[in-house]
């Protein structure tokens, strides 16, 4: 929960300043219809989240599930970026509001001022080199660094509720401005409403506690499939966050804005982007405040961890199972270098400017929910729970009404989050084609007709196979195509042949487990099997048969008519296209051994 809750909980940091600033007066009350969506809405939607996607994909693997082919591979990258946007914005926007805090403070010395960048930079750095150490060293900082902001936080709301109650004046005078600028309660509400956007960076940190939950311990009788302990932590986890997260909110939103002078909320204000500290420093001294700014700093700065975390369960879930990310990409290590890289970029572009990201941090976030909320009502509406449907339906138009007016109002948010869907999509497609002719086959497993049938066929230490596409399957094509080999390749007349057949299955898909069947069709043996290309299944099943049986394959084409580029992106794209020259490239990467190597024939 800490972990999550870095991102979480560090927004008390700055979200009362933000509520303040955003609805005056009438912050509290807009801050109680944030604590509304989140209990009723944000939480109710993860908890059903955590239970459809249990290994840490969130709502993005209930959305692939949806959309099949490349149309779903495309949407989960699109959403890829999104969740990159959220997740990489939350480390850079945390480490210059860690910065900011940290030169603010009145013992900070003046040279320090103007330091934003190479301050941020520092701290990204250090925070990269703990991941580099060890994921159960980041756990238990995270734990500290929560409970002790908390428990300071929770410190400054007592005094400030003691110096209330103590000078009841503070109350009237904020009841008078309250009632002087909102006369009507239905007009209060409505600018609660239209201001909500702003304050939604108190949501953030739902889909990274779905993210994290590998790392919840499973129970006693947790299957792959039913990790049922898992999820039950995982849902006590949310409710708990989400719980903690609302109290303080709605606490720490009355006494700032009754105690704070409206001035100080301003963008150059004392109170602006940190009111809690404020609070801090003029109601408990400059030493209290300092300890209360230290321990700010270090849990900003510390937010990108829980950021970090979330990208480095989400990419090696997804774009290397796509051939969509180098195989490296499902380390954490090699990872963690390539993100801390990213983010030092973002830093250098904004210049460590808070405001300047806070856009695309939200434009994230509300992506991201809106994507939550719309997965669990499809998925409610299937299973015919209709009252489940209506809620969650309710919850999405919440979000999407709040994702839309946030990008009308902030456009540069879209835009960031523009850059970041292009640069997955593209790099994501280039690794695509250069990974195209890998042997994407996980396992290749024959049955027992199968194995009968290489058994039976080989004859001199070699298997004769000839590859058919299985959409003309009379007598007469056989004959024809087994002829044709005999003419073109001039095997012997009667020697035993098999043909090989693929089915192309998802040829969206990178990579699967590859079972051949056996059968006997028009008097003919064929192995049958089916997989996500056709040239690189048929290489992984000649190096399978060599390996496993000791029989060396040949394989035998005709040439594919038609325009060898278009035939190169059709394999690319659909698995198919010129089989002959791409299956030979697949044995060569594969096998660098000449003598090792299933031989192609082409006619």
């Amino acid at each position: 929960m800490c972990l999550s809750g870095l991102d979480y909980f560090s927004t008390l940091g700055y979200q009362p300043a933000i509520a303040a600033l955003a609805a005056g007066a009438l912050a509290p009350f807009a801050t109680l219809i944030l604590v509304a969506v989140t209990l009723f809405a944000a939480l109710p939607v993860y908890r059903r989240v955590a239970q459809e996607s249990p290994h840490g994909q969130g709502s993005i693997a209930m959305l692939e599930r949806l959309m099949p082919h490349w149309k779903g591979k495309v949407f989960v990258l699109v959403l890829l970026g999104f969740a990159a946007t959220d997740f990489m914005i939350t480390a850079t926007l945390s480490a210059a509001d860690a910065s900011a805090h940290l030169i603010e403070n009145p013992f900070t010395p003046s040279w320090f001022t103007g330091k934003e960048v190479p301050i941020t930079i520092v701290l990204l750095l250090l925070l990269g080199a703990l991941f580099l150490r060890g994921f159960s060293e980041v756990i238990w900082i995270a734990v500290t660094l929560v409970f002790s902001f908390l428990a300071l936080n929770l410190v400054i709301i007592i005094v400030a509720a003691v110096n209330i109650v103590g000078h009841p004046v503070s109350v009237s005078n904020w009841l008078d401005s309250l009632f002087t600028a909102h006369g009507d309660p239905i007009m209060m509400l409505l600018v609660c409403l239209i201001v909500f956007p702003k304050l939604a960076l108190g949501l953030s940190g739902f889909e990274t506690g779905v993210a994290v939950m590998p790392q919840i311990s499973k129970a006693p009788g947790d299957t792959e499939a039913n990790p049922a302990g898992r999820i039950k932590g995982a849902k006590k986890l949310l409710t708990t966050a989400a719980l903690i997260m609302s109290g303080f909110l709605v606490l720490s939103s009355i006494v700032t804005t009754i105690l704070i002078p409206a001035e100080q909320f301003e963008p150059g204000g004392a109170a602006n982007g940190r009111a809690l500290s404020w609070l801090a420093h003029h109601l408990m001294g400059d030493g209290f405040g300092t300890v209360y700014d230290i321990s700010t700093i270090l849990i900003l700065w510390f937010a990108g961890a829980s950021a970090l975390a979330g990208m480095l369960n989400l990419i090696p879930r997804y774009l290397p199972r796509f051939g969509m990310a180098p195989a490296w990409a499902s380390a954490v290590r090699p990872l963690v270098l390539v993100v801390i890289l990213v983010a030092l970029g973002i830093t250098l572009h904004f210049k460590a400017s808070v405001d300047a990201q806070g856009a695309a941090y939200a434009t994230g976030v509300l992506v991201l929910m809106s994507s939550a909320a719309i997965a669990v009502t499809i998925s409610a509406k299937r299973k015919g729970e209709k009252r489940k449907t209506i809620l969650f339906g309710a919850a999405s138009v919440v979000f999407v009404y709040t994702t839309i007016a946030n990008c009308v109002e902030r456009p540069d948010g879209l835009k960031i989050a523009a850059f970041f869907i292009g640069a997955v999509l593209v790099v994501s497609l280039l690794s695509r084609f250069r990974r195209s002719t890998e042997l994407r086959a996980t396992s290749v497993m024959f049955d027992t007709q199968a194995v009968e049938i290489i058994q039976r066929a080989s004859s001199a230490g070699l298997l004769r196979l000839i590859a058919h596409e299985p959409v003309k399957i009379s007598k007469r094509r056989y004959l024809h195509k087994h002829q044709h080999a005999i003419l073109a390749s001039h095997i012997p007349q009667r020697a035993p042949v098999v043909f090989l057949e693929i089915k192309v299955s998802d040829y969206s898909d990178f990579a699967q487990d590859i079972e051949v069947r056996g059968i006997t069709r028009h008097g003919q043996w064929i192995l049958e099997a089916t997989a996500p290309s056709v040239s690189t299944s048929i290489a992984a099943i000649c190096l399978a048969i060599r390996d496993q049986y000791e029989v060396m394959p040949h394989i035998y084409f005709r040439w594919t008519e038609g325009n060898p580029l278009l035939n190169v992106a059709k394999f690319i794209f659909l698995g198919q296209g010129e089989i002959a020259p791409l299956t030979r490239e697949v044995l060569r990467e594969a096998e660098p051994n000449l003598q090792r190597r299933p031989w192609v024939h082409v006619g």
